[in-house]
């Protein structure tokens, strides 16, 4: 029998999923995989139900303008040069598999993101990760020298998140301009992943494209914005001109992402920035986020509170996610999962706020009782 090639051999099942399987098999309150709690917004459910039975069949691979249009007024570019894709994860395939190839690399920070590393691995070029630096005290920071001195004549891009997953950092206009100029120093794509760009704390990001447009590819997620995560509906925010060959590559995948929630987000677009719903979501999340810290702290684990995502990390001396799933009903992400290359600060986890009260409170209720019993 002929067999699978190694990639398809090595693949493995995320620790995302891994953790809300469990969740469901021990009954455990999932405050790992990063799903909201809440319903998509009103508005937005019923721009769906107009657009399904009318908006029915395959869009173009770069998406129904209308969508291109809306993404491309909320971001301030050209609807032209936006592309739209099943979701922020098929956008950044399409980006990797345009950017870079064999002989490459590609720098990225450490804690990444899970995809970034085996979707750079398919292309064919190889991973480079910069540690981010945990202070007890101070939190998360990056040394830009250190990614300076990362690159090599063989890099060829720059993957950076912010706002940052799992961290929460928000990177300074400060810290931006000066990625921009090891960019530009050494003639680098920038891939800007900012789903979470509308869930902040304090003030707002600044998307990269603004300040290097000639080099920097955004991408986004409706559904991190709209509560809708099953949606798959993402964007990628291109340099002028080079739209249509990214669309190129990504018919080769899905086609084009589902037409009739591609004409929903469209219409909810607009509507989710006039009627103030970011800010609002902004806001209730800041409380979410307040009491499930508080609650952790009083649990005796070390809090770093994020300036942006609906994710905080927290250091706990004794709670590990592996066992706290089954014996304290509570699942939450292992810090080691964000690692590779480097190794993960001891008991480091990451727990999800974008959770209901409810649940926030139960875990909280059932990470105490852990913490007196000591789960092993």
């Amino acid at each position: 029998m002929p067999q699978l090639l190694a990639r398809a051999l090595a693949s493995r099942e995320s620790v995302f999923a891994r953790m809300s399987r469990l969740a469901a098999q021990y009954g455990a309150v999932n405050l790992g995989q990063g799903f909201p709690a809440d319903a998509p917004p009103a508005f937005l459910l019923e721009a769906a139900r107009r657009a399904v039975g009318t908006v029915d069949q395959y869009s173009a691979p770069a998406g129904l303008p209308a969508l291109r249009d809306a993404v491309g007024t909320d971001l301030g570019v050209d609807g032209a040069d936006v592309v739209i894709t099943c979701g922020a994860t098929e956008a950044l395939n399409v980006l990797a598999l345009s950017l870079y190839g064999p002989g490459d690399e590609v720098l990225m920070l450490e804690p990444v993101f899970d995809v970034y590393l085996p979707q750079a691995r398919l292309a064919g070029a190889d991973a480079v990760t910069v540690p981010m630096t945990l202070d007890p005290v101070a939190g998360w920071s990056l040394d830009l020298d250190a990614l300076s001195a990362a690159v090599t004549p063989r890099t060829r891009a720059l993957l950076l998140n912010s706002p940052y997953n799992p961290t929460g950092t928000v990177f300074s206009a400060g810290e931006l301009a000066r990625i921009v100029e090891i960019a530009r120093q050494h003639d680098l794509w920038i891939v800007s992943d900012e789903v979470y760009d509308e869930l902040y704390f304090g003030d707002a990001p600044v998307p990269l494209r603004t300040l290097a447009p000639e080099r920097t590819f955004t991408v986004g997620s409706a559904g991190k914005r709209l509560e809708a995560t099953g949606w798959r509906v993402g964007w990628i925010a291109c340099p002028p001109g080079l739209s249509s060959m990214l669309a190129g590559i990504r018919q080769q995948g899905s086609f084009c992402s589902p037409a009739p929630l591609q004409a929903a987000v469209a219409a909810a677009l607009p509507v989710a920035r006039e009627s103030g719903f970011y800010a609002g979501l902004r806001e209730e999340y800041a409380e979410r986020m307040a009491l499930l810290a508080g609650g952790l702290r009083d649990a005796g684990a070390t809090v770093f509170t994020p300036r942006g995502t609906y994710f905080l990390t927290a250091l706990h001396p004794t709670w590990h996610a592996e066992t706290l799933v089954e014996h304290a009903g509570v699942a939450v992400i292992p810090g080691e999962a964000f690692y590779a290359r480097h190794a993960a600060p001891t008991g480091l986890l990451r727990v999800a706020f974008c959770k209901s009260r409810d649940e926030i409170a139960r875990a909280l209720e059932r990470l105490t009782a852990a913490r007196n019993v000591n789960v092993p």
